[in-house]
């Protein structure tokens, strides 16, 4: 599977659009989120799994009140994560990236562990999370709760975030509440 998928925010003005891949259990993205607040900015990314989807590399340039900032996050096979070649303790063991307000990130673990599927029992994970527009990293926990088909329910572990998130038969999101839907 190759296409494009374009979302459009729903809390704010912001707009996605993002090439993605999926082909042998492995999951490549080109994406570009355009958003007004705290004021403009213009992220661009590029995200590569390996098998099983779990990430390798989430590579992100972000232009924002004229400045530049980059951002490379590495997952290393032994499970460590690095940022900018600094290693990242608090995230040790993380399977997959969460870039912040992008509904692709949301896909890797439904995927690989078949959240989409009948029977399957809720998951727990710990997430490396990237605020946007900030890009500083932190350590998420997050609880997928499958519902049927195409129905996924999102607990932002500790918080009081909850969320029903809607994927197509690719495993992508099409709405995801308060945040983003296809267009």
């Amino acid at each position: 599977m190759e296409r494009l998928v374009i979302w459009r925010g729903l809390d704010e003005w912001r707009a996605e659009a993002s090439w993605v891949r999926i082909e042998d259990e492995r999951l490549s993205a080109t994406g570009t989120q355009l958003g007004a607040m705290p004021d403009p900015y213009r992220l661009d990314y590029t995200l590569r799994t390996g098998p099983r989807f779990v990430t390798e590399t989430l590579e992100l340039s972000l232009v924002r009140a004229g400045a530049l900032k980059r951002l490379r996050l590495v997952r290393e096979s032994d499970g460590t994560w690095t940022a900018d070649d600094m290693r990242l303790p608090e995230v040790e063991g993380a399977l997959d990236c969460d870039l912040g307000l992008c509904p692709l990130a949301n896909t890797m673990p439904v995927l690989r562990e078949n959240l989409l599927s009948p029977g399957t029992a809720p998951r727990d994970f710990v997430m490396t999370w990237v605020d946007v527009p900030d890009l500083t990293v932190h350590r998420s926990d997050q609880r997928y709760e499958p519902i049927d088909e195409h129905h996924v329910r999102f607990v932002g572990v500790g918080t009081s975030f909850v969320a029903e998130l809607e994927y197509d038969d690719d495993g992508l999101v099409v709405h995801y509440p308060e945040l983003a839907e296809r267009v």
